[in-house]
């Protein structure tokens, strides 16, 4: 018998995790309901604990995140996309037009990039992670 198993007392475990589980019906999360209800658990520890590392709760909080992200990982992976393509929606998605870029990149070498004819250098990858305010990875390649 392990030290722990000698030192539990698993009645007293049963009891407790017999009223824990009808507060949180804690789970692996196996189907899109137990997900949205580990969700709604996860976003109401988040509003309780907010940024009290020390709060009691936040070791269920940790595990609870864990549960969803893994669920997440799992079920709603995002490929990653080119640069090119990344670069077009940020600017589509602004409303924005390619001359609206001009004083980071000239129109012909944004057009040459968009079109895939010619790759983002890192120092302009630079600049234009700062114009979005997004990560420089985001237009280098996978």
């Amino acid at each position: 018998m392990t030290t722990v198993a000698a030192s539990l007392d698993i009645k007293a475990l049963q009891r407790t995790w017999a009223a824990f589980d009808r507060v949180a019906h804690l789970r692996p999360i196996r189907s899109d309901e137990e997900y949205e209800h580990t969700v709604a658990l996860m976003n109401y520890l988040l509003d309780v604990i907010g940024d009290l590392e020390d709060h009691a709760l936040s070791g269920l909080l940790d595990l609870v995140s864990e549960l969803v992200e893994d669920y997440d990982t799992d079920h709603f992976a995002i490929e990653a996309s080119e640069p090119r393509d990344a670069l077009r929606y940020l600017i589509e998605s602004r409303g924005l037009k390619q001359g609206d870029l001009a004083e980071i990149v000239p129109q012909s070498n944004l057009s040459a990039i968009l079109s895939g004819k010619r790759k983002i250098s890192a120092t302009l990858a630079g600049k234009l992670a700062k114009y979005f305010n997004v990560s420089p990875a985001l237009f280098v390649p996978a």
